[in-house]
């Protein structure tokens, strides 16, 4: 590990030794989600993000549903607005990175298990409806920084259940998208390694375009209209599989 990589995770681990306790004091107040944004905006700091913002957030009771290429887009996403998370279950119980996840009020999905869809369904539901925005990477995992994998529809039945505001959210890195893009055979430790070690800033933008109303479309149709969205704000060309699988979250291994 570079001596960059080692001061990077020093200064991290000194932004949670601060963060922890503020977030139990913040929760007796109901405010826990302040402490949950400045954190993760300073890790996305500390690791060289630099995020502009463009369009007009929605601030409550939304979904958003944004592209994913890399583990860096949740801090980018979380430490500019106060997102809660749709993550695959496993994420629960990794070391760290799942308490840092429930302490975020994650909601985690078992995608494998068609029997419990009504069940992780109704999850979301909760959460869309506790006010809060909640993030939806809707591809279903990280893509390779160039191409749009076609947004997986399930999920986007919560929101139409909760009768909330959909919105797109194109998380764009420029001419740096292949470079921090995360790579189908690299292990989550060994990304986190290579982007700790990593020694120029970046900057990233969040395109929050128009949203929806997901009273006014079914499932298929917001998932549809958010891919167009948020392909035509990137300039890229879009891949639709075949099929789709029922439930998606953080992606396939991103926390």
């Amino acid at each position: 590990m570079t001596i960059r990589a080692v001061l990077r995770v020093v200064a991290m681990a000194g932004l949670m030794v601060l963060c922890v306790p503020a977030w139990g004091i913040a929760r007796l107040f109901g405010r826990e989600p302040v402490i949950v944004r400045v954190f993760l905006g300073g890790v996305g700091w500390l690791l060289g993000l630099r995020v502009r913002i463009v369009g007009k957030p929605v601030e409550r009771r939304v979904l958003y549903v944004a592209n994913h290429i890399t583990w860096l887009d949740i801090p980018a996403l979380g430490g500019t607005r106060y997102t809660q998370f749709v993550a695959k279950s496993q994420i629960a119980g990794w070391p760290l990175v799942g308490w840092l996840a429930k302490l975020g009020g994650s909601v985690f999905v078992r995608r494998e298990e068609r029997s419990k869809t009504r069940e992780q369904a109704n999850a979301v539901i909760e959460a869309l409806r506790g006010g809060r925005p909640v993030g939806l990477f809707a591809e279903g995992g990280t893509s390779d920084g160039v191409t749009l994998d076609a947004f997986r529809p399930a999920l986007f039945a919560a929101a139409v259940e909760a009768g909330v505001l959909v919105q797109p959210v194109a998380i764009d890195y420029g001419t740096r998208s292949r470079e921090i893009a995360w790579p189908d055979d690299v292990t989550f430790g060994t990304e986190a390694k290579r982007m700790l070690g990593r020694p120029a800033a970046v900057a990233v933008t969040l395109h929050f375009l128009d949203p929806l109303d997901a009273t006014r479309m079914d499932r298929k149709a917001l998932a549809a209209e958010c891919h167009r969205a948020v392909t035509q704000a990137l300039g890229r060309p879009a891949v639709v599989p075949k099929s789709a699988p029922t439930f998606v979250g953080e992606g396939d291994r991103a926390a």
